[in-house]
């Protein structure tokens, strides 16, 4: 395959109050990158964090930020966030369609890895163009819910098709994930949205390796358990394709 596994719980579900000490605990209990959900107001209803705090965590530790940008400007925030020190630059492709090139050189030369995110309504042919670019992404999101708000429901359908019997019967009933799986085998594709015990072997057997779970381990009463439960779940699931 050529990806590995990636846990991200989202410190969206996390005691704000107590950020630096909240990414620290889910580290010691396994976490690979710490995902940080940057929302505008606009984009998505709800507004959450900016540069600032990626700022202020980053003095607390050298984890991963996996930083996903929700908001209808994404090159407006490019500079800062890599000032703050974030790792990861995800932006969404309904936002980006004229300018994703300039875009991605720009996350890059801040010193960051860039990504692009799409939402469930989304065709996965848009993405393509900006995987197979000169200067392309190195990750896919795919949302399984709606952006905007933590602790949502997982959809299915942007995993596994509604019918999942017509799914074992005939390929041609494709869903995101395992689209971009089968054309693109070595990159890192991340699924989030109600990802947890009971949904994470859909997501992983469809070939998402990068998996941001919340609710599901923030609120385990040992998340440490449900991580484990994660990783084991993608790398079982490698091992079919």
């Amino acid at each position: 395959m050529g990806v590995t596994s990636k846990i991200a719980p989202s410190m969206l579900s996390s005691d704000f109050a107590n950020l630096a000490s909240e990414a620290h605990r889910m580290l010691n209990y396994g976490a690979d990158w710490l995902h940080m959900d940057i929302m505008d107001g606009h984009f998505v209803g709800n507004l959450t964090i900016g540069a600032p705090v990626i700022e202020s965590l980053r003095k607390h530790t050298k984890a991963y930020l996996d930083c996903h940008l929700m908001v209808t400007n994404p090159l407006d925030y490019v500079e800062p966030f890599g000032k703050a020190g974030a790792s990861g630059f995800t932006f969404h492709i309904e936002t980006s369609k004229d300018n994703w090139k300039e875009l991605i050189e720009n996350i890059k030369s801040h010193g960051m890895r860039p990504g692009v995110a799409i939402k469930p309504g989304t065709s996965v042919e848009e993405v393509y163009p900006l995987v197979e670019a000169e200067t392309p992404v190195e990750m896919v999101l795919v949302m399984t819910v709606e952006p905007g708000f933590g602790g949502q429901k997982f959809m299915p359908e942007t995993v596994y098709d509604t019918l999942l019997i017509f799914w074992l019967i005939s390929p041609s009933f494709s869903n995101q994930v395992r689209i971009l799986r089968k054309k693109y085998p070595a990159l890192d594709i991340e699924v989030d949205g109600g990802l947890g015990p009971s949904t994470i072997d859909m997501a992983a057997l469809a070939g998402a390796n990068c998996i941001v779970a919340g609710s599901s381990v923030f609120g385990a009463p040992e998340p440490a358990q449900v991580i484990s439960l994660l990783r084991n779940s993608v790398e079982k699931a490698q091992l079919t394709y």
